[in-house]
């Protein structure tokens, strides 16, 4: 009799498959970048509308032509420099040596952290700058402003983000700066360039293998016996274990993933809210009332769940990297959709 051959069912990638620790992601690969400024901000995912772009990709069949373009409306007020902190190599990777803290900081960072008392913020810069022979890295400490938005929270998150420059020196002059100071996303990205977007996905809670790992119902006896959803054998007498491959039951969603090279379309400021609130708001989210972005395509997560944008760390080529031309933005009422 001939063997059946097929290949297994459902990709083990990313396992173990279990809620993230945190929510806000915490990024540990940045891309090189001459430029001084800040590679990376976070903004608060809205929800999906439509446009009406004139494709600018010379090698896509629809090239110079209008589309029907899906976008994701990120609000992104401006995030707050907070912090410096220098790191230094070592044999267990970056370790941090010392950072310097902003005078004034938002009272609302002391729902999320202790504020320091008798600050001396001259000491911690000269600090910072005689460890600077035996720095490796310097980035910089933001925290978000989600009172500005219409995200139903006041404490902010805060989190890392790599600065570019030519050397550790340029990139510690330009983080002192911006320390203290607010960024807006304008300041950091461009209409038309690639970005990374890392956020945390929809939490789906306990699902059933056949949902899980997507695996082929059973058919034949097993159907008829009202257990078909279930895998056929979860291993062999030997090894007497149960192997990780076997897909299982257990967590789904509520992962950390990035997906890279989205497109950033617009970027707005707080007087072109109308180009993009539509009648009635946004479905669980409201009107956008601050600075926003226009990503092309969907993002990871639900709606108001942080995601952090990363300049590209593998970028597509140049080609269609000019500001695309938009030529109508969708405002029709989400209510009955």
């Amino acid at each position: 009799m001939v063997r059946h051959h097929q290949p297994r069912k459902g990709s083990v990638a990313f396992s173990p498959r279990k809620r993230v620790a945190r929510e806000t992601p915490r990024i540990k690969s940045w891309p090189s970048n001459e430029e001084p400024k800040l590679l990376g901000l976070a903004g608060y995912k809205v929800g999906m509308t439509h446009a009406m772009v004139v494709d600018n990709d010379k090698n896509s069949p629809t090239s110079g032509m209008e589309v029907f373009t899906p976008v994701t409306v990120l609000e992104v007020p401006p995030i707050v420099i907070m912090g410096i902190r220098s790191y230094e190599k070592t044999n267990h990777g970056l370790k941090a040596i010392t950072e310097v803290i902003a005078d004034n900081l938002d009272e609302e960072l002391s729902r999320k952290i202790t504020l320091p008392k008798d600050y001396d913020q001259s000491e911690a810069i000269a600090k910072i700058q005689d460890a600077l022979e035996k720095t490796e890295e310097i980035k910089v400490v933001v925290h978000t402003n989600p009172k500005l938005a219409s995200v139903p929270k006041k404490k902010p998150e805060i989190f890392e983000v790599a600065i570019g420059g030519s050397s550790v020196e340029e990139k510690l002059n330009t983080a002192l700066e911006l320390l203290g100071k607010e960024v807006r996303a304008s300041d950091i990205l461009n209409e038309g360039q690639y970005v990374d977007a890392i956020a945390t996905t929809k939490g789906k809670g306990f699902q059933g293998v056949i949902k899980r790992w997507n695996i082929r119902i059973q058919y034949g006896k097993a159907a008829r016996s009202g257990k078909g959803r279930h895998v056929g054998s979860i291993g062999p007498w030997s090894p007497e274990r149960t192997m990780w491959t076997v897909a299982q039951a257990g967590q789904m969603g509520y992962h950390k993933r990035t997906e890279f090279n989205k497109k950033v379309l617009k970027i707005g400021d707080a007087s072109e809210v109308d180009l993009v609130n539509p009648d009635g708001g946004f479905i669980k989210y409201g009107l956008v009332k601050n600075d926003y972005v226009l990503v092309k395509g969907s993002l990871p997560g639900p709606t108001k769940r942080l995601v952090i944008l990363r300049q590209a760390i593998r970028p597509k080529k140049a080609d269609d990297a000019a500001a695309p031309q938009i030529n109508y933005i969708s405002t029709s009422s989400k209510q009955g959709v």
